[in-house]
């Protein structure tokens, strides 16, 4: 068997990229863009067809729609600088900082993501008493329901990709207002994905969600509103710091605690910056943004993920600027370990 070492020094069996990474293609890792990845669910080893989707390594998109903040919408976070939203430079600092991510969703979903962070949110002044929006930090532009058609539309088009979406947060859902937010919202989804919609089930596969004609699971965090369609809460682990070796040392002890993979889970490898005065570090960073330092510590913590999972395997890992240094390349080539270990 021809073997070979790779340029970050991990052993890569020849033989298996033959059969699998010619069709995976590669990363333009300077500009961010994939030629591939957009079908990679449907080119895995058949003896992963029949494993549980929890068991399977599947790329996430942290902060999914934070590529599309509104500049100049009012302040949602921190808190305590929402009565500061007049203020435009607060605004752009906000805006700088709050951006995880650089291309639209129907491009993380070519790139290979999987899993997307939906936070929803209302804005309090909209005239429409239905119409929401995603956050961090700031609002979007774009609303909910035009950004669900276009995942919609996207897997009208990959049927064998699983597409799970994770909405939670639902800033602005006030109490008096909260139950028909939550009911139009979840009818919209029905009535969208109609029988794409995977209902909850105990160890999905991807051949039994093929054999259905399912490809879209809907994770929604609010006890209040579950249906059949809708699964639980998705359990997201990360580190809560700019620190690489606390957010690996969190992360192995969240491994620790899901060694069982009886439902799915996230390992998060954004880096958070701090609640306190230590933001200043980073945001007073003049010709700096968040998404460069997150490039800037992705490789290593990469090559933490390969070096990890052959001890602990992962489920869900999500990143930031999911379209660089390789990221859904790594996460989708561990899912061949398991395919060897079988």
């Amino acid at each position: 068997m021809f073997m070979s070492w790779n340029r970050r020094g991990l052993l890569l069996d020849f033989s298996v990229f033959r059969r699998l990474g010619v069709r995976f293609g590669s990363f333009d890792t300077k500009r961010g863009k994939t030629m591939s990845y957009a079908d990679w669910m449907s080119q895995l080893p058949a003896e992963l067809h029949t494993i549980p989707l929890f068991k399977l390594a599947i790329p996430g998109s942290h902060d999914s729609m934070s590529y599309d903040l509104d500049v100049d919408s009012r302040i949602i976070e921190p808190e305590r600088l929402r009565r500061f939203s007049r203020i435009y430079f607060l605004r752009k600092i906000i805006h700088t900082w709050a951006a995880t991510q650089e291309v639209c969703i129907t491009e993380q979903l070519n790139a290979g993501a999987r899993y997307f962070d939906l936070r929803i949110a209302r804005k309090p002044t909209d005239t429409n008493p239905t119409r929401l929006f995603f956050h961090h930090g700031l609002y979007t532009r774009t609303d909910v329901e035009t950004v669900l058609r276009e995942i919609n539309t996207w897997a009208e088009s990959h049927p064998k990709e699983i597409v799970i979406l994770s909405l939670s947060h639902f800033e602005g859902f006030d109490k008096n207002i909260s139950k028909q937010l939550h009911d139009h919202l979840i009818t919209f989804m029905k009535n969208l994905f109609g029988n794409k919609l995977l209902p909850k089930t105990n160890s999905p596969t991807l051949k039994s969600c093929w054999n259905q004609g399912k490809n879209i699971i809907v994770s929604y965090d609010n006890t209040q509103f579950q249906q059949p369609v809708l699964w639980r809460k998705i359990t997201y682990y990360y580190g809560n710091s700019m620190d690489r070796a606390v957010i690996t040392a969190k992360l192995c002890q969240a491994l620790e605690k899901e060694k069982s993979f009886e439902y799915f889970f996230v390992c998060g490898l954004n880096p958070t910056l701090p609640h306190d005065t230590g933001i200043l570090r980073y945001i007073l960073r003049i010709c700096d943004n968040f998404t460069n330092v997150v490039r800037r510590g992705l490789p290593k913590l990469l090559r933490w993920v390969n070096q990890q999972y052959d001890k602990t395997p992962m489920n869900i890992v999500a990143s930031d600027v999911v379209t660089r240094d390789d990221f859904v390349a790594t996460i989708v080539k561990l899912n061949l370990k398991r395919a060897k270990g079988r």
